[in-house]
């Protein structure tokens, strides 16, 4: 805390800057996902599922739900398809024989992969006029933000700092 008023001001009109950004930003990720949920259909949502279960590993279903914060019932729909696709395989669950865990397949991986430079390639057109100090300042000051969202939120494994290279 500061005893100048005038930053504490400055301070609290940043964060009303943040508060009606936020939700533009919230609509236009919105709009991404429309988009891109049109273009693939059902394909497309039911591939975010592949980056926990990739930076995670073998999970149940309900617990994939759990972590996407999604209805069990999509997540099954999802799952249904991936695994149809191949691009994730049930395995048994070794503590809980009648339990099956989720495991992405080398397929899943590749597929994976595409995801991720298609994502490169979209920020990359975004930010194609920004330096790169910006660029590395934006990110960081990001990181830290979504932390600190994270950190308000129940515990949950795909918000901790470490390896984010494989995070939805």
């Amino acid at each position: 805390m500061t005893d100048n008023p005038a930053a504490g001001d400055h301070r609290g009109s940043g964060v009303g800057v943040l508060g009606e950004q936020l939700p533009r930003f919230m609509r236009l990720m919105h709009g991404l996902k429309s988009q891109h949920t049109a273009e693939g259909g059902r394909d497309r949502a039911a591939h975010v599922l592949l980056f926990p279960l990739c930076r995670l590993g073998p999970l149940r279903q309900g617990a994939l739900a759990d972590l996407v914060h999604a209805d069990p019932s999509t997540v099954s729909r999802h799952v249904t398809l991936l695994v149809e696709q191949g691009l994730v395989r049930r395995a048994a669950d070794e503590s809980d024989g009648r339990a099956s865990n989720l495991v992405i397949t080398e397929a899943g991986r590749a597929q994976l992969d595409r995801l991720r430079l298609e994502r490169e390639a979209y920020l990359r057109q975004v930010t194609a006029d920004w330096t790169g100090e910006e660029l590395q300042t934006f990110t960081a000051l990001f990181d830290r933000l979504l932390d600190g969202i994270a950190a308000t939120l129940p515990s949950d494994p795909m918000s901790t700092t470490d390896d984010r290279t494989v995070s939805a």
